[in-house]
């Protein structure tokens, strides 16, 4: 007997559509240019494997039942698939991936690179496309471990890591701040790390899941509160949760508004540079979605915006 696969092709599902619209097997065999016995045979076999009757044929017309009137919703939806699979992997052929994923740190503008999100996915591209939201040496590890096509944000040393490439996006600058009803906001400047490690610390948890994590800016014994990523930091030295550097580009705002206090510290401005890096290509060259991507970062503009400047893409 067969089963539901066996007959619940696609040229079955357009003829029973056929039938819905004509409202009558003999119009719809005319119509498919079959015998009306082929027709009704080909019908009856769908029923008997799906175990449900899909017209009512107690009138003079071909009624859909309620399972009919089902089957052909999810049928229509299964015809629309099949035709956007074949138009993806015609599209696939011209050199675009089947998927492209970023990772991108918690420093990185959020709403820039949906903005560029939304200028990739404009292009109605075969690419199906995957942000990862990660933090410090963990950006790195999803690209260095294949689990990213291109990594936004990454702390890099001077050389770099065999089988990856790197741009510069830009330098990060850093400033030591903290709400105005914290302890440290009254403090005499410039603060020194004894004075700095008897108040707790607000931290960003390194995502990294083998090896060595890093940190940015902690002294050895001090309180440390760990949050997930950079705005949820900013968030907590705003509650006054504790203490830290912040990027400038994101305290800013908050400074100006006097939500934050900038403090002077005895130890070195904090400053990091910060890079995109992606995975070298082989003999064929990048995937057309990758090099979409590395076109716009080589734009300034972007590159500004991604760090998180005042000015957003044109």
């Amino acid at each position: 007997m067969p089963t539901p696969r066996d007959v619940l092709t696609p040229g079955a599902l357009a003829m029973l559509q056929v039938i819905a619209d004509t409202g009558s097997f003999a119009a719809a065999a005319r119509a498919s240019n079959m015998v009306p016995s082929a027709l009704t045979y080909r019908v009856r076999q769908i029923e008997d494997a799906l175990d449900v009757l899909l017209f009512d044929r107690s009138s003079r017309q071909a009624r859909l039942t309620a399972a009919g009137v089902e089957l052909l919703r999810e049928g229509a939806g299964l015809l629309a698939e099949i035709d956007a699979v074949a138009n993806r992997v015609k599209r696939l052929a011209t050199g675009w991936e089947a998927q492209l994923t970023i990772a991108v740190d918690s420093i990185i503008d959020r709403a820039t690179v949906m903005e560029l999100c939304a200028r990739f996915l404009s292009l109605n591209p075969p690419t199906r496309l995957k942000l990862r939201g990660e933090t410090l040496s963990g950006t790195l590890e999803t690209l260095s471990t294949g689990q990213a096509d291109l990594a936004l944000g990454v702390v890099m040393d001077d050389n770099t890591r065999t089988g990856l490439q790197r741009e510069v996006l830009g330098m990060v600058n850093f400033v030591f701040a903290v709400a105005p009803h914290h302890p440290l906001a009254n403090a005499s400047e410039p603060l020194a790390d004894h004075v700095i490690r008897q108040h707790r610390a607000v931290a960003i948890a390194d995502s990294i899941q083998h090896g060595t994590s890093m940190t940015i800016g902690l002294l050895t014994g001090q309180d440390v509160f760990t949050v997930a990523d950079m705005p949820a930091k900013l968030d907590a030295q705003i509650r006054g949760l504790g203490a830290g550097f912040l990027p400038t580009c994101l305290a800013d705002p908050y400074i100006e508004t006097g939500r934050l206090v900038v403090k002077r510290v005895e130890r070195a401005e904090q400053q990091v540079q910060s890079s995109y890096a992606w995975r070298k290509s082989g003999q064929a060259g990048h995937g057309r979605a990758l090099q979409w991507w590395l076109d716009q970062l080589q734009t300034p503009v972007t590159r500004a915006a991604l760090l998180g400047e005042r000015c957003r893409l044109g």
